[in-house]
Formats: structure tokens, sequence, C-alpha cells
């Protein structure tokens, strides 16, 4: 899509990664990285170790610049209108950021303020979040009293607060149990269905991702496939997702783009 003619606002596609590429010296960590998110739904971002997506999650959300290429949200260029791009973003890492030694209250309200959210809308919007994720009753608790899962509720909380329309989980559900992730998977996608709500999720476990979710493969630095998960699976003659990852990722010159059989 060329930059001068992007859409801007509802009518454009959520997220578009448009010829991102990225460097480490010599390393060649991303190259010529393509493709878009339409607004709601859930996106699956999947890909072998060393494939890429860290760094492609960190161009996202700034961590790091994007020197080559673009990226836009909802059609704001994060080069040019950084604010207002990441103002449309929430992100849940997969190292946590909550300060262990502050309250659940504590954690958000902190949150609310570096979003120039004031007082009183901060406390509404807390208030709001603790009961949708279910923590209204561990508002005054330590977040180190907090199990694994629900820390990450409370993360998730917090990128809520200023009602993004993006919401990033970069490897979410690494280190829970079976329960607490799926339970985390059926709530992400309850908000997608309730708030039409675009999802980024990353992942290395494919029992995550449903037949209908359209997915993103990375491998090598390259966006080898980007389409439904059960289309994945026709294409390289496959019963299961991971079948078909694995003979994606092991010839990565398959590619198979959005629409293909």
């Amino acid at each position: 899509m060329n930059s001068t003619t992007h859409l801007v606002g509802d009518a454009a596609p959520m997220l578009e990664i448009d010829g991102v590429s990225h460097r480490y010296g010599p390393h060649r960590a991303l190259e010529q990285v393509g493709f878009s998110l339409a607004r709601g739904g859930f996106h699956a971002l999947v890909g072998p170790n060393g494939a890429g997506k860290s760094t492609l999650i960190a161009l996202i959300t700034g961590l790091l610049r994007c020197r080559s290429g673009e990226i836009r949200v909802a059609g704001q260029a994060l080069s040019r209108h950084p604010r207002e791009a990441r103002r449309r973003l929430g992100v849940v890492f997969q190292q946590t950021t909550l300060d262990l030694d502050l309250s659940v209250r504590q954690n958000l309200l902190y949150h609310a303020s570096l979003h120039g959210l004031g007082r009183r809308q901060a406390r509404e919007r807390c208030d709001r979040e603790l009961v949708r994720q279910q923590l209204e009753a561990r508002a005054n608790d330590k977040v180190r009293q907090l199990n694994g899962g629900h820390r990450r509720r409370l993360e998730i909380a917090r990128a809520l607060l200023h009602e993004p329309e993006l919401l990033i989980l970069d490897e979410a559900s690494a280190g829970l149990d079976t329960a607490s992730r799926q339970a985390l998977n059926a709530h992400v996608r309850a908000l997608c269905r309730e708030r039409h709500m675009s999802v980024l999720w990353t992942t290395h476990l494919l029992d995550e991702i449903d037949d209908a979710d359209p997915v993103v493969v990375l491998c090598a630095g390259r966006v080898i496939a980007d389409s439904q998960a059960q289309a994945l699976c026709i294409h390289t003659g496959t019963r299961t997702l991971q079948d078909a990852f694995s003979r994606l990722t092991t010839k990565p010159d398959n590619v198979v783009m959005e629409g293909q059989p």
C-alpha cells in the first residue's frame, strides 16, 4: 500500500506492517515484513525461536525505532504520529512489568496517571476493569500475593485503562498452567467479541489458535504464511496446525498468503 494514499480512521486496517526490515549489526532480524490486521477479532503471530517475533513487537510498540519500512496503527504512521498511533495500543509483554510491592489498585492508578487520566476518571476506569477482570476482591492486595493467572489479568486491565483499539499480547500465556492458559485465552477472545477489539496474540503454543483465526507465520525474519489456520492445513495437506507449522517452517519457501486455499 502506498504510504501517500493509505486510509486513516475507521476505514483503515487496525494494523499495517509495510516492508519492515531490521538488523542488529550484520544480523538480519526482519526482512521486508508486510501484513495487515483487520479491525476486530483475534489474530495470531507465530514462528520458531529466532523468527523475529520479539523484534517486530518491539518495533510496533516503540521499544525499537523502525528505520526501514512503515508501521501504521489505524492509518496513523508511527514515524510521523507516534503519540496518536500508540494511544490506540494496549500491550501485555511476556515479562511482567508490574510493581510487586504496590497493590493491584495502585498499579492501575499509577498507569492511568502515565496516560494523563484525571483522578476521577482513573478511579472509575480502574473500578470498571477490576470488575471485568474479576479482581475487585483483590484490589488492595499487593501484586506479589497474586498467582500467575491473576497477574496476567491485572496486566490486561492495565493495558485497557486508556481504551485502546488494538491489544497486543506477547507470549502472555508463557509460564501459566494449562487451566490458566485456557482461561486467559477465552477471556481475551471475549474481549474481542464484547468490545470489537483487535487482538494480536503471539505464542509458541499452537493449541491456543482456533481453526478460523487469521495467522501470520514468521520464519527467519520473513512472512511465510498469512492466512486462516484451517487454510494453512489445507494448503500443506496436514491435519493439525502443528503439522502445518512444522512443514511450513521446514520449507519456508512454500509461502502461503491470504486468500490461498
